[in-house]
């Protein structure tokens, strides 16, 4: 049995995407950054912890545990969470480019074994003015979304280009390297 560890829709979605039976768990995890934490750090810590508290939800099952931590210039940019926090992650955005770390966790709660990965994505973001920003937010309201902008939404539009090894990660969960730490535990998907 798959337990996904998570209380992202964008996540549920795209595990949907392998047509493997999967029951959810909402962590009950502290995301906010370690003194110091390297953002690359701080995705692969909370999703270890999410994995780790989905494991007394369903003994006997893989666990599945996800994070994602965005940066422009060392800046961590998080969930705005509400409209003004948007607008200012965008203006920073704006022509620029940023990193968003994914870290997918898969712990087999049977065996005890722990997989991680961290999959990189640099996004490269078009030149944005006032209007494109209000208009994108107001037709998108991604204030759940690291970085304001949601690519497999609207927010494509907003982006110059993409450089990563997996389209799913900036959508929130890695499915190529999931899907290779699901194998190396004898779950076959096609």
């Amino acid at each position: 049995m798959l337990l996904l560890a998570s209380t992202s829709v964008y996540r549920r979605e795209l595990l949907a995407r392998l047509g493997l039976p999967f029951e959810v768990f909402s962590p009950m995890v502290d995301e906010t950054p370690l003194l110091a934490e390297a953002p690359q750090s701080t995705a692969l810590r909370l999703a270890e912890a999410k994995a780790r508290a989905g494991a007394s939800a369903l003994p006997g099952a893989l666990v599945i545990g996800s994070d994602q931590v965005a940066e422009v210039d060392g800046e961590r940019l998080d969930k705005p969470g509400e409209h003004s926090r948007a607008v200012q992650q965008l203006t920073l955005l704006s022509g620029r480019s940023a990193m968003f770390h994914t870290a997918v966790v898969l712990l087999n709660t049977q065996t005890g074994a722990i997989r991680k990965q961290l999959v990189p994505t640099r996004v490269y973001f078009r030149p944005l003015n006032s209007r494109q920003i209000e208009a994108y937010l107001r037709r998108e309201r991604p204030y759940d979304c690291a970085g304001s902008a949601k690519s497999e939404g609207l927010g494509i539009a907003l982006i110059r280009s993409i450089e990563g090894s997996d389209p799913t990660a900036l959508i929130g969960l890695p499915l190529i390297a999931l899907t290779e730490m699901l194998s190396a535990e004898g779950v076959n998907i096609v």
